[in-house]
């Protein structure tokens, strides 16, 4: 009997595909299509012969849980223009020759080295006059490319999420979504599924949800 999966959420067609054991990974199409090409071939099974069928059955089985082991699911990438990569391979550059900052004395005191950067103060700080064998100053010299600013690696703009409404005002070709840490488990998954309808790329996602 032939479903409507097109009217069906997320949630309800990975349900399906996890009573079938199949996999439940990808867009909203991807799991459509691969519950019409299951049904399809239950189909062609039942109008087999008895043995045949239960031969064919564990054959391909196997193989279908084989394949999609190892599909990889592209991620989604954002539309930039030239100048905008360019920015974006300047920066991933200077990054690499930007020393690490430390505050004064961390090699000394444990509870100094786990804490950040601090502007050193006192008239004859050695970092604050800049002696070779203390660490580097934090100074405007050492930004980046400001076109490039607040941008994710990937060249996505971060935007926080909390809820799935947070979802409807992201660009998905320029914006990214972000989910705070104080989600739950149970409205992430339901934060996944909208940001795949919507083709929203979501860059802290967990792979046990």
């Amino acid at each position: 009997m032939a479903e409507d999966y097109e009217s069906m959420t997320v949630a309800q067609l990975k349900e399906l595909l996890k009573e079938q054991d199949l996999p439940v990974s990808g867009k909203k199409s991807d799991l459509v299509a691969r519950l019409q090409e299951a049904a399809g071939h239950d189909d062609v099974v039942e109008d087999e012969a008895p043995v045949e069928a239960a031969e064919d059955d564990n054959w391909d089985d196997e193989d279908w849980d084989d394949e999609d082991d190892d599909v990889y699911m592209v991620k989604q990438k954002p539309v930039l223009n030239d100048e905008m990569k360019a920015a974006l391979a300047l920066r991933a550059a200077q990054k690499k020759k930007t020393p690490s900052f430390r505050r004064t004395e961390w090699f000394r005191y444990k509870r100094l080295s786990r804490s950040g950067w601090r502007a050193p103060h006192g008239m004859d700080n050695k970092q604050r006059r800049n002696y070779k064998y203390r660490g580097s100053l934090v100074r405007i010299g050492h930004g980046k490319v400001a076109a490039a600013r607040f941008l994710h690696p990937s060249g996505f703009r971060e935007v926080m999420v909390h809820n799935t409404a947070d979802l409807e005002a992201i660009d998905p070709e320029t914006e990214a979504a972000r989910v705070g840490a104080s989600v739950g488990g149970r409205k992430r998954e339901h934060i996944y599924a909208r940001a795949d309808e919507l083709g929203v790329r979501v860059l802290n996602r967990r792979r046990d949800v």
